[in-house]
């Protein structure tokens, strides 16, 4: 076993807890001022970000790090909130697909620059150029063994 030494637990412990104080300020700037949940608006973005702004709820589950069951929930109270629609895949009726309706993209519009602000503000505003460069080539490395150990 391969236990950590000082300088690695410190980064590890810094990237935990930072993240962790992050996700939730950004949740509390968006619940107070939109009324909507970080993972909603997270929801709505990769909807959004996609072809018909429609993705099937297993590829969903995975660009939000979720289980399908958890997903599934989360999508029920978007779905009754009227943000979302969800319908059988037309490729695969085993499938389903979650769309995002005018309303879901009309409050991501409206929350979106409280999100870009904070994002800012809490992040991206406190590192140089060089470490923003240096946090997204890392991350990327991170992302793309993560994905690769899951196929």
């Amino acid at each position: 076993m391969r236990w950590l030494n000082d300088a690695e637990m410190a980064a590890w412990r810094s990237y935990v807890v930072s993240t962790l104080l992050l996700r939730q300020r950004l949740h509390r700037e968006l619940a107070e001022r939109h009324d909507v949940s970080l993972t909603d608006y997270e929801v709505l973005v990769c909807l959004q970000s996609q072809p018909g702004r429609r993705m099937r709820m297993s590829e969903l589950a995975m660009y939000m790090g979720s289980t399908k069951s958890k997903l599934s929930h989360q999508v029920a109270k978007l779905e009754e909130a009227g943000l979302v629609r969800r319908a059988r895949d037309p490729e695969d009726k085993r499938g389903v697909i979650t769309e995002a309706t005018d309303e879901g993209l009309a409050l991501l519009e409206k929350a979106a620059p409280t999100h870009v602000e904070g994002v800012r503000e809490h992040l991206i505003d406190l590192l140089s150029p060089q470490e923003q460069a240096t946090i997204a080539a890392a991350f990327e490395r991170v992302q793309a063994h993560l994905l690769e150990a899951e196929s």
